[in-house]
């Protein structure tokens, strides 16, 4: 199977993932209209995004480890650490601003 994939795949899919995750929560506080059912389920595809990044990313280190690349572990596990919880917070936080500002729209 290590032949078959190029693992490489798995960093892009990541970061176009990660991407996706800020994207909706934005677009749900700029947009003028709100739909509560709709922005629940924006929400929940957000967050999912973001997981799917995040197991992206623990897939490559993963793949790292099979194939003993041990340097390249080293050398990229710091600043995956940091980013990942980057990702993390800024996409909970922009949620929670979406689901204020819906809130906010929908009680006026």
């Amino acid at each position: 199977m290590l032949n078959s994939f190029d693992y490489g795949w798995l960093n892009w899919g990541s970061l176009v993932l990660g991407s996706i995750a800020w994207i909706i929560p934005i677009f749900n506080i700029i947009r003028r209209k709100k739909i509560e059912n709709r922005n629940s389920l924006m929400i929940l595809f957000s967050m999912g995004a973001c997981a799917i990044a995040l197991w992206f990313q623990i897939s490559y280190n993963n793949y790292l480890v099979e194939i003993n690349d041990l340097p390249a572990i080293m050398d990229t596990i710091g600043t995956l650490n940091w980013v990942s919880a980057v990702l993390l917070v800024a996409t909970i936080t922009l949620n929670i601003i979406s689901i204020a500002s819906n809130r906010n729209v929908l009680s006026n």
